[in-house]
């Protein structure tokens, strides 16, 4: 018999991925039989009292909390799921370290590149288990994709093409919500949407060393939001604006540390694409290419057998994890499934005392390729990714 620990869990903000966490734990039991933890939901807390209502009423949490300081020092909590606004991240995830918490955070761990250093340094002296919400990398072609590369089927990389595509602000009329503020959110596409095409390059293709880059904001002005407006919402073309302060585009060159080189682009308001959150890697033997919005596909191309071109591999049950949701081939899973995958690995990092990845560590190295991106922005030159870790 599989001896399970248990883990007492408290999400701050339940919003989207608040919720979307949630429904994971709570699938949890019912997806991997040979687990060894059992998650309890124990506390919420969000400042919307309506949330915490739901989350009591419709996912089972023992309690709800305006308060975030309650949630982090409940003494039945094990871990602190950090799903808040990107500036609030510093403040929550330093004080669940403090008490001896594990800590799960959304991505970006700091709206800034300096934030996330200081807090993966908190993370690391407190000695606890870390995650970190890169939940792309659990996608189970994206895992396939990692085996070919790491048994040496793309031969020797030669290029990496990074983007993340997102149509989440094309529209001039979409509310000034917190991402689009600089105070708020840190910075715009690199942090937001851009930290994810970098971490699975260094997932995939190993350190990057030199950069090269560009941004820019094609949208300066937006509809002021109400209390409870977010990014998705729509403003009138007579309403009040404010100023956007922080990037919606990114586009830079790179040399990872293994000598292929890199393209990386980032925008959340380009028209088009939705959800492209994707990467071609190409080597003397082979290439590989995926993309989120075909997540159940990933295009595979053999030099051994250049007439075949491109074959499509459809997602199955011989891939990691697949057969945990759905049997046999070319049955889809989706978003949530990736987040489930992402959790279950978390969670027995966590019963094994062991770290997770992606973790903190994982995190700074990422930020540290988005503080040389944004110092070239600013020069215009060509600069080197340097370690932000503070010791």
């Amino acid at each position: 018999m599989t001896v399970r620990r248990r883990i007492g869990l408290a999400v701050v903000g339940f919003g989207w991925m608040g919720q979307a966490h949630a429904r994971s734990y709570l699938r949890l039991p019912t997806l991997f039989e040979d687990r060894v933890y059992d998650p309890q939901l124990v506390v919420c807390s969000d400042t919307v009292e309506a949330r915490g209502q739901a989350a009591t009423s419709a996912f089972g949490f023992l309690e709800a909390t305006e308060d975030w300081r309650p949630a982090v020092e409940h003494p039945d909590v094990d871990a602190v799921i950090v799903c808040a606004p990107n500036m609030l991240h510093e403040s929550l995830v330093t004080a669940a370290a403090a008490a001896g918490k594990h800590v799960f955070c959304e991505k970006p761990v700091g709206g800034t590149p300096a934030q996330t250093a200081r807090i993966e340094q908190a993370c690391r002296r407190a000695g606890i288990v870390t995650g970190v919400g890169y939940n792309y990398r659990f996608a189970p072609l994206v895992l396939y994709a990692r085996e070919l590369i790491a048994a040496g089927e793309l031969g020797q990389i030669t290029n990496y093409r990074g983007r993340f595509f997102s149509m989440y602000g094309a529209d001039p009329m979409g509310l000034l919500s917190w991402r689009f503020l600089i105070d708020q959110a840190g910075h715009g596409a690199t942090t937001d949407i851009l930290s994810h095409a970098v971490d699975l390059a260094l997932m995939l293709n190993g350190p990057i060393t030199r950069v090269v880059g560009t941004g820019e904001t094609f949208i300066t002005e937006r509809p002021l939001p109400s209390a409870s407006g977010t990014h998705y919402d729509r403003g009138k073309p007579d309403d009040p604006t404010g100023a956007v302060t922080n990037e919606d585009y990114f586009g830079a060159l790179a040399v990872f540390a293994n000598g292929s080189q890199g393209i990386f682009e980032a925008s959340r308001a380009i028209v088009g694409p939705q959800s492209q959150m994707a990467f071609d890697i190409y080597g003397t033997e082979g290439a590989l290419s995926w993309n989120h919005e075909t997540l159940n596909e990933l295009q595979v191309f053999r030099s051994s057998d250049p007439q075949q071109g491109y074959t499509t591999v459809r997602a199955s049950d011989r891939h990691p994890f697949h057969g945990a949701f759905v049997p046999g081939d070319a049955n889809s899973i989706g978003f949530e499934d990736m987040v489930a995958i992402q959790d279950h690995e978390f969670l027995t990092a966590v019963s094994q005392g062991r770290p997770h990845s992606a973790g903190m560590d994982q995190a700074l190295a990422a930020v540290s390729v988005q503080a040389a991106m944004l110092k070239s922005w600013e020069t215009g030159a060509w600069e080197d990714v340097i370690s932000l870790k503070i010791d």
